[in-house]
């Protein structure tokens, strides 16, 4: 697996010809798809790899062809049980060497990190609305025959067929964001932690296939807090509300999405990062469609007054 790092289709991924990029993602594409038993230090090698090999790429339309390529063109087509190892092995990478990146480099980085927390959405929000619609409009199919096959006994076939509904629901409720969740708990662990530093965090065992998330650093924090709305307003659906404003279409799992920037908030010893993550909880689109309440001054936030943590 270490030589993988220095196969061809992983060079030939910062190619600046587009067939040539397209042929080694499809490489890459089929390799991790043959490949569904890769551990966790297996991709890190890999990611290792890719990492260096878009640190050598030039040209910002080349960079951003890359990105692309690497979040929205690779994760959707991974099998389920493995995006989520891959994706915890990009945030381990992104953590670890993040503080390495030049200035001149820093800003197609950015991009390809705006790609996956884009990406993630996609599969995890979008992905499982589109399953929900589809599974509900089945069940309504099941339901319809079912109510035709107990005409007769109409009152008892209602009162069954509601138990069921509301069962399903509670079901289909505690399942449908279960990949949702499990993703936002890797950047709850890595870059939207509130520590830079966890002494309670085990060490890195490679024999048991576990490696220590990063937290952080503040750059990485930052830059996700400021793009985790943007990226989410490019998978939700929209309808006019009657107030003539946007409102989301579907069920939207609010409290989880906001949850690490809500915890940043709360439980970050350091008053820049709160403030940042008070700035994004309040971003008028949250307000617009009906997330998030317009702040009221109180004297019960940070006060001059009292130790607000580190500046």
């Amino acid at each position: 697996m270490a030589d993988l790092q220095k196969t061809p289709f992983v060079r030939e991924l910062a190619s600046s010809d587009k067939k040539i990029r397209d042929k080694a993602t499809d490489s890459l594409t089929l390799f991790l798809r043959s490949r569904t038993d890769l551990s966790l230090i297996e991709l890190l090698k890999l990611w290792k790899g890719l990492f260096f090999c878009f640190y050598h790429s030039d040209r910002p339309l080349t960079q951003q062809a890359l990105a692309r390529n690497l979040s929205y063109s690779l994760v959707p087509t991974l099998p389920r049980s493995a995006v989520h190892r891959f994706l915890r092995a990009f945030w381990i990478t992104i953590g670890r060497d993040f503080h390495s990146l030049d200035r001149l480099r820093l800003d197609k980085y950015l991009f390809l990190i705006r790609c996956y927390v884009g990406v993630a959405f996609e599969i995890f929000l979008k992905g499982a609305q589109q399953d929900a619609a589809q599974s509900k409009g089945g069940n309504k199919k099941r339901k319809r025959e079912e109510a035709g096959q107990k005409a007769k006994k109409r009152s008892k076939a209602k009162k069954q067929n509601e138990d069921r509904e509301e069962q399903e629901e509670e079901e289909n409720n505690e399942t449908k964001w279960a990949g949702l969740e499990s993703y936002i708990s890797i950047l709850e662990e890595g870059p939207l932690c509130p520590l830079n530093f966890d002494p309670d965090q085990p060490p890195t065992d490679e024999k048991k296939d576990y490696v220590a998330m990063p937290h952080g650093p503040d750059g990485l924090r930052y830059h996700v807090m400021d793009i985790w709305i943007d990226e989410l307003e490019k998978v939700l659906e929209f309808e006019e509300g009657a107030d003539g404003q946007r409102k989301p279409k579907g069920g939207v799992p609010v409290e989880l999405i906001l949850r690490p920037i809500e915890k940043l908030r709360v439980e970050s010893p350091y008053k820049p990062v709160r403030t940042r993550a008070q700035e994004t909880l309040q971003d008028e689109r949250l307000i617009e469609w009906g997330f998030r309440a317009r702040k009221v001054d109180s004297d019960d936030e940070d006060s001059d007054e009292e130790w607000g943590g580190f500046d």
